[in-house]
C-alpha cells in the first residue's frame, strides 16, 4: 500500500551558473514541488506514488528515469505523445538569490486529469499530498486536484495541502478563490508567512485570526514556514515553535518541499509535534545546505549528520 500519493507536474530543470544573457554552462536535472516531496519521502523509507504526465520526449524520459531511480512509484503516470515536457530555468544572480523562469504553458504536465488521479488511487494511499501549484496550471489540472480531494474524502484518507503560491502562474485573487475552497478539506495545511492569507478567509487580518479560522473550518493543523527563523505548528494543543538549523546556505530552492517531506514522514510515524518539526527542520536544512531542488535530501541514516561538529570528516 502506498504511504503517500502526490499529484502535480515535474519538469526538466536547467540551472545556469551565470546570468542567462551571458550564455555559459547549465546543468540539467528535474524538479517539481510534488515530486520533490515524493523523493524526500522515498529517501526516508516511505512508499510514495507520483501522479503526473510527461511528454514523449527525452526530457520526459529523464523525469521518469530520475523518479524511478529515487524509488518513487510511477504506475499512474501518463505519457502524452502530443505535448512536450515542461521546463524551468533557474538563474542565479547574486549569492543565494535566484530567479525561476517557466516554460510550461500547454505542457504535458498541465494536462494531468481526474482520470489520472483515479488510476493513482488503485490501491488507495494512506495519505494524499497536494499543492497550490497544480490547480494553477489550468482547468484540467484543477479538476485533477478536485478529484483527488473528492476521492480522499470518500475513503477517509487525510490530505495535506501546501499553499506554494507561484505568482508567475496565477494571480493572488485566483489563487485565493481556489485555495480557500480546498483548505477546509485538508487535515494538514502548510504555508509560508506571506501566503497564509490565500488559504484563510479574506476578512481575517493577522496570523492568529487566519489560523483560528482555518482550525474552525476543519483543518486539524496549520504549519507556518518562517524561513531562517524556523516554523510554527498550530493545532488542538496550541502553538509549537521550532527554530531552523543554522547551516551555510548554498541554495534555498526546494527547501520548503524538503521541510514538507520531513514533516509528512514524521506524521506518518505518529511522532510528537516537536519531533515532527525537528525532522522537517532537518530536511529543510539539508536542502538549503546543498545545491538542487532535491539532490541533497537526506536518507534516514543521514538525519543525524547535522548533530556532528562542523568540519567533521567521517572515515
Amino acid at each position: 500500500m502506498t504511504d503517500v500519493l502526490t499529484v502535480g507536474e515535474t519538469m526538466a530543470s536547467m540551472r545556469a551558473v551565470a546570468p542567462l544573457r551571458l550564455g555559459g554552462a547549465m546543468s540539467l536535472s528535474v524538479a517539481g514541488a510534488e515530486s520533490n516531496v515524493a523523493i524526500g519521502l522515498a529517501r526516508l523509507g516511505h512508499r510514495v506514488s507520483w501522479v503526473g504526465v510527461v511528454g514523449a520526449d527525452e526530457l520526459g524520459a529523464l523525469v521518469l528515469r530520475t523518479l524511478r531511480a529515487e524509488g518513487v512509484t510511477l504506475e499512474a503516470v501518463r505519457v502524452d505523445a502530443d505535448r512536450q515536457t515542461g521546463v524551468m530555468v533557474v538563474e542565479r544572480r547574486i549569492s543565494d538569490l535566484s530567479g525561476v523562469i517557466y516554460h510550461r504553458s500547454g505542457s504535458a504536465g498541465s494536462t494531468v486529469s481526474a482520470e489520472d488521479v483515479t488510476a493513482g488511487f488503485r490501491p488507495p494511499p494512506s495519505w494524499v499530498h497536494l499543492t497550490g501549484i497544480t490547480p494553477a496550471l489550468g482547468d484540467r489540472a484543477r479538476g485533477a486536484v478536485d478529484a483527488a480531494v473528492a476521492q480522499a474524502r470518500r475513503t477517509g484518507i487525510p490530505i495535506s495541502l501546501d499553499v506554494n503560491f507561484r505568482r508567475r502562474l496565477w494571480t493572488e485573487s485566483a489563487a485565493g478563490e481556489c485555495l480557500r475552497r480546498l483548505a477546509p478539506h485538508a487535515r494538514l495545511l502548510v504555508a509560508s508567512e506571506d501566503e497564509l492569507h490565500l488559504a484563510a478567509p479574506a476578512d481575517a487580518r493577522n496570523e492568529e485570526d487566519r489560523v483560528a479560522a482555518l482550525l474552525a473550518a476543519g483543518v486539524a493543523e496549520v504549519v507556518i514556514k518562517r524561513g531562517a527563523r524556523g516554523a510554527s505548528l498550530y493545532g488542538a494543543d496550541g502553538r509549537v515553535d521550532r527554530p531552523a538549523h543554522r547551516v551555510r546556505v548554498a541554495d534555498t530552492i526546494g527547501a520548503g518541499d524538503a521541510f514538507v517531506a520531513g514533516l509528512l514522514s514524521a506524521t506518518l510515524e505518529n511522532l510528537s509535534v516537536p519531533d515532527r518539526l525537528e525532522r522537517a527542520a532537518t530536511c529543510g536544512a539539508f536542502a538549503v545546505a546543498s545545491t538542487g531542488d532535491w539532490e541533497g535530501l537526506p536518507t534516514r541514516a543521514e538525519l543525524s549528520l547535522l548533530d556532528l561538529e562542523a568540519g567533521t570528516t567521517q572515515r
